[in-house]
């Protein structure tokens, strides 16, 4: 009985040993607000689900869930592989969350999170139909407090963009250098595109690739096949209502409308390289959250546009996340 009790304690302590681990779930999710759309983008959509270490221990448990939106031509898998999530989870003191990385790349490139026709509402995907699928199959706290979206670049564009639109889903945003937050009217050397086929670029030709993917997004027209969108120009002058639509998504331009939805946040966090492309327009929207009186963390760190990403999300976002989210079922 000795030698028994005595096997029992080595084994007991060996799997005491065993580091903590999360695991990752890919499940399929439809969308009926992407279905339909002009560019084909296929409507069940890939989302990895990672779960705490823990979760499948105590069937009873019940956990906040950080929804973490991918960058422009990047896709869910690759934002697994950059964040490194379950050993971030499992490493980080207090992670006990579930993070879900859905993938939201398209013809273009990405989605931009946008809700127009050409490139189908994803932001309703992301906002209203992930969210209950993810409470409907998973063991989450399925409340606003308990709920948190992040991203990186053009994911954190997207994350500003639904976090100030959805305040009754989410209750805290990180955007980590997010894109697009200022407003783009027509530039020197944009006519180019006017004589341009998108079909014909990719995802190398960064800037003219994200140029289509952009105004698919923000100026879809469903009258215009075989591309369905507005360009900046026609005959190499301005159009202004195209700028007009292009200004209306950008969240510089969004806070006055939805400035009380970003103050009603339990919280907000920002962040972007010093050596960022991106640096100038991130710190002007810190600028300008702070003139609307938007309380929120802005942070600068030593580092370009993808160097720090993993380091990052461990370091920063899910600490952020761990502090602001119930982990409390209400």
């Amino acid at each position: 009985m000795t030698r028994l009790l005595t096997m029992f304690a080595v084994l007991a302590a060996a799997l005491a040993s065993i580091p903590a681990s999360a695991r990752v779930e890919t499940i399929m999710v439809y969308s009926a607000s992407i279905d339909g759309n002009l560019e084909g983008n296929d409507a069940t959509r890939k989302v990895h689900v990672v779960l705490p270490d823990g979760y499948d221990r105590d069937p009873d448990a019940r956990y906040p869930v950080v929804y973490f939106l991918h960058g422009y031509t990047a896709t869910a898998d690759r934002y697994l592989d950059i964040l490194a999530p379950q050993e971030a989870l499992a490493s980080v003191e207090g992670a006990g969350m579930i993070v879900v990385i859905p993938d939201s790349y398209t013809k273009r490139g990405g989605s931009f999170y946008a809700s127009g026709p050409t490139v189908g509402n994803f932001e309703a995907f992301i906002a209203d139909e992930l969210v209950a699928a993810i409470d409907g199959q998973f063991r989450t706290i399925a409340d606003r407090a308990s709920r948190g979206i992040a991203g990186h670049s053009m994911g954190g564009y997207g994350a500003l963009r639904i976090g100030m639109k959805h305040a009754d889903t989410f209750s805290s945003i990180y955007p980590m250098a997010p894109c697009c937050t200022q407003p783009r009217t027509a530039r020197d050397g944009d006519a180019k595109y006017e004589t341009m086929d998108p079909d014909t670029l990719t995802a190398e030709q960064f800037f003219d690739f994200g140029y289509f993917a952009y105004a698919a997004a923000f100026s879809p027209n469903p009258d215009k096949p075989p591309y369905f969108l507005d360009l900046g120009t026609d005959g190499g002058q301005p159009v202004t209502l195209t700028e007009a639509r292009w200004a209306a998504n950008a969240p510089a331009a969004m806070i006055a409308q939805y400035s009380a939805n970003l103050k009603s946040l339990e919280a907000i966090a920002m962040d972007v390289g010093d050596q960022d492309f991106l640096l100038e327009e991130v710190k002007a929207m810190h600028r300008q959250l702070e003139n609307f009186g938007v309380e929120h963390e802005f942070m600068l760190f030593g580092g370009d546009h993808n160097n720090r990403v993993r380091e990052r999300f461990r370091s920063k976002l899910l600490p952020f996340f761990a502090k602001h989210l119930d982990s409390e079922a209400k």
